[in-house]
């Protein structure tokens, strides 16, 4: 099954539930999905779906942190309940030993110092694109790189 078809079956659940919450944010991600879809004229694939998934995700997070210093528990639930249903639509997320090995090959094939920053990033992406979280990764790289 397609993440696109697991994403439709988990919307009809929340309707069947009456899962008003869940119900909304499946609707706020196939509304994105859609979005991409007719923005560039393409059929959404799981990768391009894992990349919107990520997207929402790191807005949610943003949110957090604001609501969070702002003093609205109320919204910082909200999201964090919206965080963890978009998470569920990520590949399994790779180990933190998966990680260091491929920040360790992509360092070795793009060769050492900071200048190489960049072709190790796109190399990391292509490889762990939605099973890790890219800012943690960006973090071990610049300290394998400057260490």
């Amino acid at each position: 099954m397609s993440l696109k078809d697991r994403i439709t079956e988990d919307m009809k659940a929340a309707m069947r539930a009456k899962d008003a919450a869940r119900l909304g944010a499946i609707r706020f991600l196939q509304a994105a999905i859609k979005q991409k879809e007719v923005d560039e004229r393409i059929v959404a694939d799981d990768a391009t779906i894992v990349a919107i998934v990520e997207k929402l995700i790191k807005q949610r997070r943003d949110s957090i942190a604001q609501f969070e210093q702002a003093g609205r528990t109320d919204l910082v639930e909200k999201e964090k309940a919206e965080l963890a249903l978009l998470q569920g639509y990520l590949p399994q997320q790779a180990s933190d030993a998966e990680i260091a090995a491929a920040v360790d090959a992509a360092i070795a094939e793009a060769g050492g110092g900071m200048q190489a920053m960049g072709k190790v990033m796109a190399a990391l992406k292509a490889r762990l694109a939605g099973r890790a979280d890219m800012a943690k990764v960006s973090a071990l790289v610049k300290a394998r790189l400057s260490g």
